[in-house]
């Protein structure tokens, strides 16, 4: 499906209906990754998945891109779909730190936060040349480099030994990305602020899901999160990697609809 933003066309899916849940796929993804919940959630919320600027099915803007901007295209995204109450938003990874973004700037249109497979601490000096280097290979090379790169660390070890059906739909998605994309979000993601103040002023229900197997976000990050937001709950998922929504789905989707349901009225 297909709405337009500003001028701007905007892919997602939707499914289900009550309370607005908006799942914010990670980097270098897009809503492809969240269909075992669309799927899945359908009695618990009303799903919607939009792709992000550049990735997807969404048309990127020439202009320079802050994690800030995502979640301004969060805000006019579910404008443009006529919600007006407070929604869940649900991030994984890049998407986590829009989520928070989200929450920063937004704060009375949130109504709970997920936060998947992610941190609220700025990325590091080690961690900024990483970027740098990565928008190098992008516009040497393209999206097949990146995906190329990142696609072991994406998945838990024995996943992507075990799973190639898993691996090869990872790989396909990653490789759509479009170059000024992958670049916009790389440069925004290295110059993100800290979110953890964010949470320590939020009383807002926060989800936080953490992998046992993910590479790329240490459970120190997590329990940071879990200690800074005082209404959080942190739920650690068996065999799953960075991409616990489509390495595990069932127990996903069961964090997800207990946790939205104590939020019903």
């Amino acid at each position: 499906m297909y709405t337009t933003v500003n001028g701007r066309l905007v892919g997602y899916d939707e499914s289900g209906s009550g309370m607005p849940l908006v799942l914010i796929h990670g980097y270098p993804l897009n809503r492809m990754m969240w269909e075992a919940q669309w799927e899945g959630l359908t009695q618990s919320a009303r799903v919607l998945a939009p792709d992000m600027r550049g990735f997807g099915e969404s048309e990127m803007v020439d202009a320079p891109v802050q994690i800030s901007t995502y979640a301004e295209d969060v805000h006019e995204f579910l404008q443009a779909m006529g919600i007006q109450e407070p929604a869940v938003i649900c991030g994984l990874s890049m998407g986590g730190y829009i989520a928070l973004a989200y929450l920063g700037q937004y704060p009375e249109q949130v109504a709970g936060l997920v936060l998947a497979n992610t941190k609220a601490t700025p990325d590091s000096g080690e961690a900024k040349a990483g970027r740098n280097k990565n928008i190098a290979l992008a516009q040497a090379k393209g999206a097949d480099a990146i995906a190329e790169g990142i696609l072991p660390k994406m998945l838990a070890p024995q996943t992507y030994a075990a799973n190639a059906e898993l691996v090869e739909q990872v790989k396909h998605i990653m490789a759509s990305a479009t170059v000024t994309g992958i670049v916009g979000a790389l440069s925004a993601m290295r110059d993100r602020p800290d979110s953890i103040y964010t949470l320590e002023q939020s009383s807002t229900p926060t989800l936080i899901i953490a992998g046992t197997d993910d590479q790329l976000m240490p459970m120190a990050e997590q329990d940071k999160m879990k200690q800074a937001a005082r209404n959080s709950t942190l739920v650690v998922i068996p065999d799953a990697g960075h991409l616990s929504p489509m390495e595990q789905p069932d127990a996903f989707n069961a964090a997800l609809a207990e946790f939205l349901n104590t939020l019903k009225p």
